[in-house]
């Protein structure tokens, strides 16, 4: 087994997400954004609360967050299959 050694220095990142929620009677709606600095990738997604549940919304925000972070989730998958197949960004990574 050969180990790979890099002489390159590391390198780090910040990528930010925002998720803002809005709430109307029994439906939350979550709008998230991925800033990678390089692209933004936007999602939304929503949370229908059932008449026989008690009404608490912190239950609807995590189903409508979850969602929407799932999506986001998915599009970068997409994004790598793409790039990847394409040969875009092998230099960087």
């Amino acid at each position: 087994m050969t180990l790979h050694t890099s002489t390159e220095k590391p390198r780090s990142k910040q990528w930010s997400v925002r998720l803002d929620l809005f709430e109307e009677g029994d439906l939350t709606k979550a709008h998230a954004v991925l800033d990678t600095g390089d692209t933004t990738l936007r999602s939304r997604a929503s949370a229908q609360r059932n008449p026989n549940d008690a009404p608490v919304p912190e239950i609807g925000d995590e189903f409508a967050v979850g969602r929407a972070l799932i999506d986001l989730g998915n599009q970068l998958l997409r994004a790598g299959r793409t790039d990847s197949a394409s040969g875009d960004l092998a230099a960087s990574g």
